[in-house]
């Protein structure tokens, strides 16, 4: 087993490092370029956008045809880590959630007139983009089989009318992926939802609120939607009548697993916030990091961290060799999120009250971190799925390769 990153991903993982600690991190220090919803001004945002696109450090999961960089799943474990050091990395480098997801998706099934008309534009930065998927109680959640916003056809258009909520991005954003229940009696077979795209100008839709929510938010929010009769072309529907909960799996897969990534960055940050001060800070004249209880905590979080590579990496690996690697996306998935409050709230507890006050980032992160175990599935489904494998592979749910 070679664990070197090949020469090409390992050049521009150290150059998305020094342009973060030489662009984005200053950018990041300074609360006057931060909007109300705790992200950068939009202002502010483009002209970073600007400069790493300059960098030829943009859209890492675009193929280079359509003006990204064109990594492997590997890659984007290198980079994203590396980005997400900052809190405004990937949105930088046009790796963050959503879009993100969306991107990768839309270059995956979308038609060649479907990738110029709704993913070219979100690859060069020009609109955002939102999957909405979600619905309220009693509505689809981590069970997809429960949706019930429906999607009826008449001629070649389709008439959709529900309500979705926890729509991350969608106040402001150009392009949504919708999914809906397009044949009522076909849950069984897996068959009865569709995937849909549609623009934020076409009638017969609304966001009925930005939903408040613990943590700082991505560019957009999390939105609550209603459905009234939007009307979309059948030219507008992604991939195949029935193929709603393929797409869903196609898009969520890879997204989890970029969650990982990024929130190890952020992992990485919080313990490198607590060793910088507890190095400096003495207390009953000895140095914090001389102290065995202090030792003991940062050497868990850099080992719970090193673990959370590895099972990323794993993941990104079998991946990029064709699999769907569900398996090894729900072990870093759990892992990661675990991994990230305990680093944050192990900084926060080194630092003191420095660290719960706003003089560092590191309560931005605590309450950023919290979502980590809920977001494309809570860890408890994750853990169901695990439960499944090994109840199917038995000891083989150890086997080596793919």
């Amino acid at each position: 087993m070679d664990f070197t990153l090949p020469k090409d991903i390992e050049r521009i993982r150290r150059r998305t490092r020094i342009f973060v600690e030489e662009n984005v991190l200053p950018v990041e220090a300074d609360r006057s370029n931060w909007n109300e919803h705790e992200h950068l001004e939009d202002k502010v945002l483009d002209a970073l956008r600007a400069s790493a696109r300059a960098e030829g450090l943009w859209a890492p999961q675009v193929p280079v045809a359509m003006g990204g960089m064109g990594l492997p799943v590997v890659g984007w474990a290198a980079m994203y880590e590396e980005a997400n050091y900052s809190l405004f990395g990937p949105a930088a480098f046009n790796c963050a959630a959503p879009d993100d997801g969306n991107m990768n998706l839309l270059n995956r099934v979308g038609t060649a007139e479907q990738k110029e008309r709704w993913l070219k534009p979100i690859v060069e930065g020009k609109v955002r983009s939102s999957f909405v998927m979600t619905e309220p109680h009693p509505g689809g959640g981590s069970d997809p089989g429960m949706i019930r916003t429906t999607a009826e056809r008449r001629g070649d258009t389709w008439v959709v009318n529900g309500h979705k909520w926890f729509a991350t991005g969608a106040e402001g954003a150009g392009h949504y992926i919708l999914v809906a229940r397009t044949d009522p009696n076909a849950a069984e077979t897996r068959r009865h939802l569709t995937a849909f795209l549609f623009h934020k100008d076409q009638p017969g839709w609304k966001i009925v609120r930005r939903v408040p929510v613990m943590g700082p938010e991505e560019p957009g929010g999390h939105c609550e939607l209603s459905f009234e009769g939007l009307e979309i072309p059948d030219e507008n529907r992604l991939m195949e009548i029935g193929d709603g909960l393929k797409a869903t799996q196609i898009r969520l897969g890879p997204a989890r697993l970029t969650h990982c990534m990024r929130w190890l960055g952020l992992a990485k940050r919080s313990l490198a916030i607590a060793r910088q001060y507890c190095g400096k800070r003495e207390g009953f004249g000895v140095r914090l990091i001389e102290r065995e209880s202090v030792q003991t905590k940062l050497g868990e979080v850099a080992h719970d961290i090193e673990i959370g590579r590895l099972l990323v990496m794993k993941a990104a690996w079998k991946i990029d060799q064709g699999d769907f690697a569900r398996k090894e996306v729900s072990m870093a998935k759990i892992h990661v999120a675990d991994t990230l409050h305990k680093a944050v709230d192990t900084a926060i507890q080194l630092n003191g009250a420095r660290g719960y006050s706003t003089d560092t980032i590191l309560e931005w992160i605590y309450r950023y971190a919290r979502q980590a175990r809920l977001v494309d599935g809570a860890s408890e489904v994750h853990k169901m799925v695990l439960s499944r494998f090994y109840r199917r592979e038995g000891d083989d749910f150890w086997r080596w390769g793919i």
